[in-house]
């Protein structure tokens, strides 16, 4: 009795796109493409990760933008357009008015202040625990993967979140009529470009620490919420002391606050200042990428 013809791999190869079927890739085909998409697969990892608290973060983007517009737009805000007729700041009023509505002006620096919240969550105990408590990271560079494409892979997926959290607080801002401008939509990316200035760096510091002494809630405290509180968020710059007008100018907040203000409602300010306010975000940004992939390729490779 005969033995049935095996197929040689070449024959198989040629017969696979006729079967329907994908010609499975060898190792080093396999490692090649890992190499060159490392970034998006280690992206698709984080994002897949997103998913085991995902309602947490539908709720947090969903829940966050309601709670301070209802503040802001029904509580703050009537009190103060109720006891004030001018604009704030000089800004230039609301169309077909002499004054400036409070949620119009702070309309902004909440959506702003929602991407550095979001920079902050992403960027600290979950760049930890993939080092030190889940080791997240290790698995991946033992691959073909490199510790470039791991931070890549992770400035994508907050990226992601960023885009996806901005973007729902602009449509609470559009229903509670705090977006005058039709060029208002520009503030997801301005929010976005914010939270990534102010992410990246915390990025490659939450990499370089190695035991938690609560250096983070130092950050929480010392940093996010005094940006929160002197970067122009509730009131003009300008109306601030001398003092402690330099947090507001060092601040990723205020330059993303800022930008989103000339977006939202036509705020007046040379143009060379919007430019320094994009500049400054963009490097700061860039700085925080390059230092990100320092201290990751240092510390993966211990």
């Amino acid at each position: 009795m005969t033995e049935p013809h095996r197929p040689t791999a070449r024959e198989a190869d040629a017969a696979a796109p006729l079967l329907g079927l994908r010609v499975p890739l060898t190792p080093e085909q396999s490692a090649a493409k890992a190499r060159r998409f490392g970034s998006l697969y280690f992206a698709e990892h984080w994002l897949r990760t997103m998913r085991g608290y995902g309602w947490t973060v539908v709720m947090t983007a969903v829940g966050t933008p309601l709670v301070y517009l209802f503040a802001m737009g029904v509580g703050l805000a009537s009190l103060i357009d109720a006891n004030t007729a001018a604009s704030l700041g000089g800004d230039g009023g609301s169309p077909g008015s002499g004054s400036l509505p409070y949620l119009v002006f702070v309309a902004p620096a909440l959506l702003a202040t929602a991407g550095i919240m979001v920079a902050a969550e992403e960027n600290t105990y979950s760049v930890m625990s993939g080092f030190k408590w889940r080791r997240t990271y290790y698995g991946p560079n033992a691959s073909p993967l490199s510790s470039s494409q791991l931070v890549g892979g992770h400035t994508l997926g907050l990226l992601f979140r960023l885009l996806l959290t901005t973007g729902l607080y602009y449509l609470f801002l559009l229903l509670f009529g705090a977006v005058p401008e039709p060029a208002g939509w520009l503030m997801i990316f301005t929010a976005a470009l914010g939270g990534m200035a102010f992410g990246l760096p915390l990025m490659a510091y939450a990499s370089s620490i190695e035991e938690d002494k609560g250096q983070f809630a130092m950050v929480q405290r010392f940093v996010v919420m005094p940006l929160f509180l002197f970067s122009g968020t509730f009131f003009p710059l300008a109306a601030m002391p001398w003092a402690v007008q330099w947090i507001g100018w060092v601040s990723p907040l205020w330059h993303s606050t800022q930008l989103g203000r000339v977006l939202s409602y036509g705020h007046a300010e040379p143009a060379w200042l919007t430019v320094v306010h994009v500049l400054y975000l963009a490097v700061l940004a860039a700085a925080g990428w390059l230092l990100a992939k320092r201290s990751y390729t240092r510390r993966l490779g211990k």
